[in-house]
């Protein structure tokens, strides 16, 4: 009778969940915050800082998502990263971010729909301001 009921979940194309690989334990860690400081026109620079278990990757991302929410705030909608410097001093980490903001989609390859990326940072827990 067991193996009727095996037969009949594996056919009704349920996975039987593997007990092989343990779940990963999620990054700890905290968004410190962010500076923001116009250079010149529509040359914006961003200070992000964090600290604890996160990644390089992880603070890339949350200076991206300050710079798309202020793409919005100052009424545009498109942004162009320009370059990110990473330093990481013992537990806290410190990104140097330089965007370009415009209305209309600027010319290169590392453009952002800032409303889009808007929404994604809320998905993933990544704060905008």
């Amino acid at each position: 009778m067991r193996a009727l009921w095996v037969g009949l979940f594996l056919l009704s194309g349920c996975v039987v969940p593997s007990t092989d690989t343990a779940p990963q334990a999620p990054a700890f860690g905290r968004y410190i915050g962010s500076e923001t400081r116009l250079l010149d026109g529509d040359l914006v620079n961003f200070k992000v800082r964090m600290e604890g278990g996160l990644t390089r990757q992880n603070l890339i991302d949350y200076a991206e998502c300050v710079a798309a929410q202020y793409t919005l705030v100052r009424g545009y909608a498109f942004a162009r990263h320009v370059r990110t410097t990473v330093t990481r001093n013992g537990n806290l980490w410190v990104g140097d971010a330089i965007y370009t903001i415009s209305a209309t989609i600027p010319r290169g390859l590392r453009t952002i729909e800032a409303d889009i990326i808007v929404e994604s940072c809320a998905a993933r827990g990544i704060p905008t301001v």
